[in-house]
């Protein structure tokens, strides 16, 4: 980041709002709102608490639950739009809907076709994260190289050969909606298990703002900041070890 032609690190940025978070919460303007120094002693007493450990333990299962099914759905979603016209003809519209939607109007109405528990949660977990995974994998099929292709086919390549190909020339485009759908996942697991059933970290949320012990039911949301970011930045990661595979694509 460079601000009138100085270069600043990044983490400069991040303890900017870190300081005025602090200093607009020593103003004590809103109950709501405590300094970041309370929430930051508040950590250890929210993840040394048996609940949390319990609470996270549903939570991680619901989240992956959900995700696994979004990566696997939303890529062979993806591939199906990218490769087939009439199924991207049919399709593309639905997706982009559901990926503007306000998903959490539609979270009563999985609760009613799924009950009140864990696979509401992850059906919800699944509905937030599978669509953008499907459009970015639609768009990394769409951008692979036609000569690849016709590569492929004067050396006699087998079917799932060329799929593979086409997969393994996507593949930056598909984590890179995967590493959307993680952070659009974290969303999805917290709305689904505050609304549907509570549970997990929904039922900490629930008991800190209910007692108003805001300093705590801040502190879970960076815990939940921080293990979204860092599933993020490990795709991220991935991403970049495998951008070669991109390479050929004119």
């Amino acid at each position: 980041m460079e601000v009138y032609g100085f270069k600043i690190p990044r983490i400069a940025a991040l303890l900017f709002w870190a300081a005025l978070w602090e200093i607009v919460g020593q103003f004590e303007l809103l109950l709501l709102f405590p300094p970041l120094s309370d929430v930051l002693l508040a950590l250890p007493e929210v993840v040394t608490t048996p609940s949390f450990f319990e609470a996270a333990q549903i939570t991680v299962a619901a989240y992956l639950g959900g995700l696994a099914l979004a990566v696997v759905l939303g890529i062979g979603l993806g591939m199906l739009m990218g490769l087939v016209k009439a199924a991207d003809n049919l399709l593309n519209m639905w997706v982009n809907i559901f990926l503007s939607a306000p998903l959490s109007a539609l979270v009563p109405v999985i609760m009613i076709l799924f009950g009140m528990g864990m696979p509401t949660v992850i059906v919800t977990v699944f509905m937030f994260a599978v669509w953008i995974i499907a459009l970015d994998t639609r768009a990394g099929v769409l951008h692979v190289s036609p000569s690849l292709i016709e590569m492929s086919h004067s050396f006699g390549a087998s079917r799932w050969a060329r799929f593979r190909i086409i997969l393994l020339s996507a593949m930056p485009e598909i984590l890179a909606g995967i590493r959307l759908g993680v952070i659009r996942g974290v969303k999805g697991v917290v709305i689904g298990q505050l609304l549907v059933s509570i549970i997990g970290v929904g039922a900490l949320f629930s008991l800190y703002s209910q007692n108003f012990l805001m300093a705590h039911f801040w502190a879970l949301i960076l815990i939940l900041f921080a293990f979204a970011l860092t599933l993020a930045e490990v795709i991220a990661r991935l991403e970049g070890r495998i951008e070669y595979y991109a390479g050929a694509r004119g």
